[in-house]
């Protein structure tokens, strides 16, 4: 037995050193016709990456010949099968330019966007791609609204527009972090407005809240009144939204607190307006 596993293993080596012998004979010395042949007996074995070599020598002598859209097509699936998304959007792009009559034309756009939303960064990065992907997304989804494959479309149109919300919601809460609280609340309302079915909307009204919360309770006498005001309105905000929140009696606390420093902070001010007319009257 451990004989005929050695012999098998011996053939199964000879014959992938005759293989690539054949390749690269043909990727080398090969004309334009044999290097077409393989490349594509290649693509549909599955074997993309030597495909994409093949190509890339056959591309220049086939550039106005019928097989080009052949090729094309080919060309941005090898890359597509083999991860390489940029290059594979750029190739589907230049193929629906090229040949917007193809009967592959609503898979190529599919495909496209696709690529394109395999290639999108987290969150954390810069969202210019994503940007990108969701256009593509879109313009397939509105050339193509009865295709079989709008329900994924969908799906990847939702998951990164919920990661551009992500991305908006976690730079406002960074502000909250780091103490500046009224950058917080600006980029807090900010998200509330440009974002209004967002699943983040309650947590976000809570950290803006908190944000108001600790700007007034820090604040100099003369600000303090029109940011607890601020603080208490914040509240009532997230209440009427999420009446029915986990977070409500812990808001309700803060409330308490706020209303009693704002009463005090009246008073206060109230009696230093009168001190002061009394001492200018002496």
């Amino acid at each position: 037995m451990l004989k005929i596993q050695r012999i098998l293993l011996v053939v199964a080596a000879v014959l992938l050193l005759v293989s690539c012998s054949e390749y690269q004979e043909v990727l080398n010395k090969g004309t334009a016709e044999d290097q077409y042949k393989a490349a594509t007996k290649l693509f549909e074995e599955g074997k993309y990456s030597k495909a994409i070599a093949l190509f890339e020598k056959v591309i220049p002598s086939y550039g106005r010949r019928p097989q080009m859209e052949r090729i094309q097509y080919m060309v941005a699936m090898s890359n597509y099968k083999t991860k390489s998304y940029e290059l594979a959007a750029y190739y589907f792009n230049r193929f629906i330019s090229n040949y917007p009559n193809s009967s592959k034309i609503e898979e190529a756009t599919f495909l496209t966007a696709h690529s394109y939303y395999l290639d999108t960064p987290k969150y954390s990065r810069d969202q210019k791609d994503t940007q990108t992907a969701l256009q593509s997304l879109q313009n397939f989804i509105d050339k193509y609204p009865s295709s079989d494959k709008i329900e994924e479309a969908n799906k990847y149109f939702r998951d990164l527009t919920f990661r551009l919300e992500r991305k908006s919601f976690e730079v406002a809460k960074q502000y909250y972090h780091i103490e500046d609280y009224k950058a917080a609340i600006v980029a807090f309302d900010n998200f509330v407005s440009e974002h209004v079915g967002s699943s983040l909307k309650e947590e976000a009204l809570y950290y803006r809240f908190k944000a108001s919360n600790d700007l007034a309770v820090n604040s100099i006498l003369i600000k303090k009144e029109k940011r607890l005001e601020d603080a208490i309105a914040a509240h009532a905000k997230f209440k009427k939204n999420f009446p029915e929140s986990k977070r409500t009696k812990e808001l309700d606390r803060i409330l308490a607190s706020l209303n009693k420093q704002l009463d005090e902070t009246k008073e206060l001010i109230q009696k230093l307006k009168e001190n002061t007319v009394t001492s200018n009257g002496l």
